[in-house]
């Protein structure tokens, strides 16, 4: 091909092609998850997050550079949901940043834009580690600028071609970075990915474009809470009220930080529920407020306004209110419909992630006050968090994500609310999170309750028993597909071909002469009357601990334990 620049119709079609082609193949990323598993999910949350910003791109008729390049990054961003996904974020945000400003994409042009797109990543990332999709993505930028400088190379498509096979050289070295990819026989799933969409955005430059289902997916988490139970007089304020503002950079013009401060202190002077969330190119405000108008017109004093979206909730909530009691009726038509009035704002509330119906009743006796169904195969985003913020009435909420790819999604939601206080307790597993909120001390002071729930975790040994989906060869073991795994805090302990064998031998690795409590977690492949078998097994070997046994009705997982 002489194809020298790529114009913004052409951009269109590649991003949209390279979502298309990691649409395609994510089950196929998820798979090389390290441990053998099936709960890997790096594809699944990298297409989650492209898809959202595919939606904001394809709704574009004939845009040009900027308006696309705000898309994508605006898209990307609020769409990001696990690591790999916020990552691949971040990457897409910075490749944007550098082609805002520019009418068509030449070598030049494209060689900086890869370079600010790994500058972008490695910032977004506390500790990065080589060997990962940054690695990857690294790799690709400085072959992208070497090229660049030295002007050997002036068509597209070889220039492309070249960073794409140096790309796909450096993926195949990951194993050589971490040992953990090496022994399993895997790339890494996350620059797996990424090469898979420049792959697909390369067919679409070629004229061979990867077709792109915008068929929504399945809502992969919700908040959960209890039927309608406020009364519409008991809304302070009426109208839900969502705009975006366009930034325009070429006025000059920059939202600052002390533009966004301003902002929410004009809008929470007339609402509530108030989250800011900006970037370099958009503005997204979400208010609680009887004067949607005065609102949007404050908005509009910073920039443009698009996706407006005003909602009456107390004529939603009348509706919703007829609906449940309709149901409620067919349901259990005997039953007297209790009212409950609306108790006042509370000092502390709680939202945790959970992942089966035995585990929810647990954290609903713990007083949880909203729900968010997720885990390993369903990680939530930080939009659900935002949600589920918006349905507790409390000034200070503690989040327990209770896995450690949904972490870094409570934190961003905590840094995008303005009207509590949101503290994350990075808790990594059901039972940390658990343990955490027993340790819970009732209305003492919110910087005690955060240390000894912190406290609490760190004494819990946490462990889980699940199936093998591949062969492999990981923590020094040899691995069939269909063995049972136990896999504790720091690996894979304990393997098997019994499922009952492999969980003692897991708890071997963790009970120790200070253990005092066994607590278990049977899940939805576990009847009754086996785990109860297996608790006589436990107790009679750990006489010397109290163990107890719950039904969790967890997937995935036939049993997750705790040792205390």
């Amino acid at each position: 091909m002489d194809t020298v620049v790529v114009n913004a119709g052409l951009l269109k079609e590649m991003f949209l092609s390279g979502a298309g082609n990691l649409e395609k193949h994510k089950e196929w990323i998820n798979e090389l998850n390290v441990f053998p598993v099936p709960d890997g999910d790096t594809g699944t949350n990298m297409s989650l997050t492209i898809m959202s910003a595919a939606k904001e791109v394809r709704s574009l008729e004939n845009p040009g550079m900027d308006k696309l390049a705000k898309a994508i990054s605006s898209g990307s961003l609020r769409g990001a949901r696990g690591n790999s996904g916020v990552i691949l974020s971040q990457l897409l945000r910075g490749f944007c940043k550098e082609i805002s400003g520019s009418s068509e994409l030449d070598i030049d042009v494209l060689a900086r834009a890869f370079v600010r797109a790994k500058e972008t990543a490695y910032k977004a990332v506390m500790k990065p580690k080589e060997g990962t999709i940054l690695t990857v993505a690294r790799g690709m930028a400085e072959k992208a600028a070497e090229l660049a400088e030295e002007g050997t190379v002036v068509e597209l498509d070889e220039f492309m071609k070249e960073v794409i096979a140096h790309g796909n050289h450096v993926l195949s070295q990951t194993p050589d970075m971490l040992p953990v990819l090496k022994e399993a026989g895997v790339v890494d799933s996350g620059g797996q990915g990424l090469m898979v969409v420049l792959q697909g955005a390369y067919e679409a430059f070629s004229g061979n474009p990867v077709e792109l289902d915008m068929e929504a997916p399945a809502k992969t988490s919700q908040a959960k809470v209890p039927a309608a139970e406020i009364s519409t007089a008991d809304i302070k304020f009426g109208y839900c009220t969502e705009f975006m503002i366009l930034l325009d950079p070429e006025t000059g013009k920059t939202f600052t930080e002390a533009d966004e401060q301003e902002l929410k202190s004009f809008l929470m002077s007339i609402g509530d529920s108030l989250v800011v969330v900006s970037d370099d190119e958009i503005v997204k405000v979400h208010v609680h407020t009887n004067d949607p108008g005065i609102a949007i017109q404050k908005g509009l004093s910073y920039g443009a306004l698009t996706r407006l979206k005003i909602d009456n909730m107390r004529i939603e909530h009348e509706e919703k209110l007829i609906k449940d009691a309709a149901k409620i009726a067919d349901k259990k038509k005997s039953d007297p419909v209790e009212e409950k009035p609306e108790e006042p704002r509370k000092k502390y509330g709680f939202i945790a992630v959970s992942i089966g119906a035995g585990i929810d009743e647990i954290f609903r006796g713990l007083h949880v006050d909203c729900l968010i169904s997720g885990g390993q195969t369903m990680n939530p985003s930080t939009e659900d968090m935002l949600e589920a913020i918006d349905k507790v009435n409390a000034d200070n909420i503690f989040i327990l994500p209770n896995n450690k790819n949904i972490i870094l999604a409570a934190e961003q939601a905590a840094k995008l609310t303005a009207d509590k206080k949101i503290v994350v307790i990075p808790s990594r597993s059901v039972p940390q999170g658990i343990a955490a909120l027993i340790s819970f001390m009732g209305e003492g002071e919110l910087e005690d309750n955060q240390e000894a729930m912190l406290d609490a975790m760190g004494n819990v040994k946490t462990g889980q028993v699940t199936y093998a989906v591949r062969n492999t060869s990981i923590d020094g073991k040899t691995i069939h597909e269909g063995d049972f795994m136990g896999i504790d805090d720091h690996g894979i302990a304990a393997v098997g071909t019994e499922l009952d064998d492999t969980m003692l031998e897991l708890l071997d690795s963790m009970v120790d002469e200070d253990s005092e409590l066994i607590s278990i977690y049977y899940g939805d492949g576990v009847v009754e009357e086996d785990a109860q078998a297996l608790l006589d097994r436990i107790s009679e070997k750990y006489e010397d601990c109290d163990v107890e046994l719950y039904s969790g009705n967890q997937p995935v997982y036939y049993y997750l334990l705790s040792v205390e």
